[in-house]
């Protein structure tokens, strides 16, 4: 069946679909949600003379002679490029890059709004890994940052490490590391809130995509006892043959405990339940978790697990939902990281970084911690500044600082 044909605009002149007379969601987008605005005044010649031509050929010939002077006299050291092939936009799927752009303006708003970072969509027309590192390569001398979004997994693996590779800007995938060092952040505080530490716990993380794949590589990096990773067909483990070269990786790092099988069977006795994959978890692979189980069921708008459902036996819940306490959103994150690393021109956006970031967000928590509270609200405004700081001296303490 095709598609319905929604037209922006009725024939009253009320925006939204032809059969609502208003929908306020095309209202606010209509003719897009961000503009680009001048930050020198423009009012008579001699303004112009020093915006334009000729005061703008001093700047330009000092650059030429001075390359790093482009940070001091340009935006780039305060702008990221929002890049995306539309092929993974939310919970939405392949949709194509103009249908991107949408959730594309969402990001960089909130680069601006949370983290006083400038930041520019870029919806690419191809979905050739190569292609687009390629396209990146060559937009890089107008960015500072690169923030790669909604690009579908094993590609968006290849072309993160591959542009990292070949810029000395940072390049992060925030449908990975946001999402990793935000539930990381959670958990953290899940555990300091029942008295055990991260080495304590054994996790199950469901979904083998971008956010699954990151979550346990950054779970393992800050000394989780154990978890393990199943996607469709169960666990991903070593003795399976249909493995990808990523999950094939994954196997190799997790799962210590030698399980395999089902999701549910993983369950049994664990600590943690991560989910980042869809689909519905049975109640009673729920219960038959440990006493004082964290369950992190953060697919939209459906959790794996309802957090009625979820309450019944974990310690502490979270979704991925802002109308249930705990939500893990990537928004504390990817805008103080970014506004950290662009502070100090850091190259790249370390594993140390990204640890600085989840235990500045969980910090942020303080005594307000409680089952209802291991996280704190998006518009915690203490939130960005604490991240940022956190990160800039990581960035310095690893070497990756460049002032």
């Amino acid at each position: 069946m095709a598609a319905e044909i929604v037209n922006p605009r009725s024939e009253t002149g009320t925006e939204g679909p032809t059969e609502e007379p208003f929908d306020p969601a095309f209202a606010l987008h209509r003719g897009g949600k961000m503009a680009i605005s001048a930050t020198v005044p423009l009012r008579d010649k001699d303004d112009l003379s020093l915006a334009y031509t000729p005061g703008v050929a001093k700047v330009c010939t000092a650059i030429a002679e001075q390359p790093e002077l482009v940070h001091d006299y340009t935006w780039k050291s305060q702008v990221v490029a929002v890049v995306t092939d539309g092929t993974a936009v939310l919970g939405l799927g392949d949709i194509g890059p103009e249908a991107s752009l949408p959730v594309m303006e969402g990001k960089a708003i909130l680069f601006k709004q949370f983290g006083g970072v400038d930041a520019v969509p870029i919806a690419l027309a191809t979905t050739d890994a190569d292609e687009i590192v390629e396209t990146v390569v060559r937009l890089a001398p107008s960015f500072g940052g690169v923030n790669l979004e909604d690009i579908s997994a094993p590609r968006c693996f290849e072309i993160e490490r591959k542009l990292q590779e070949r810029l000395d800007i940072p390049v992060f995938h925030d449908d990975q590391h946001g999402t990793a060092i935000v539930s990381l952040a959670a958990l953290r505080n899940a555990a300091k809130l029942t008295g055990r530490t991260l080495g304590d716990l054994r996790a199950v993380i469901s979904g083998a995509g971008a956010a699954g794949v990151a979550i346990a590589k950054f779970l393992l990096s800050a000394g989780i006892g154990d978890v393990a990773v199943a996607d469709r067909k169960g666990i991903v483990s070593s003795d399976r043959t249909d493995l990808t070269d990523v999950k094939r990786e994954i196997a190799g790092l997790t799962n210590k405990a030698g399980l395999s099988g089902s999701l549910a069977h993983a369950l049994a006795g664990a600590d943690v339940f991560i989910g980042v994959s869809g689909g519905t978890v049975p109640e009673e692979a729920v219960a038959a978790m440990a006493p004082n189980s964290f369950v992190f069921a953060m697919a939209n708008p459906n959790p794996e697990v309802h957090p009625d459902v979820a309450r019944k036996y974990a310690a502490v819940v979270a979704t991925g939902r802002s109308d249930y306490p705990n939500q893990i959103n990537n928004v504390l994150a990817f805008p103080g990281i970014f506004a950290g690393a662009l502070q100090v021109r850091a190259s790249r956006i370390t594993e140390g970084m990204k640890i600085a970031a989840a235990d500045a967000i969980a910090g942020v928590v303080g005594d307000d911690l409680s089952a209802d509270c291991v996280i704190p609200s998006p518009f915690d405004e203490r939130v960005a500044p604490a991240v940022a700081a956190a990160v800039a001296a990581a960035a310095r303490a690893e070497g990756v600082a460049r002032r």
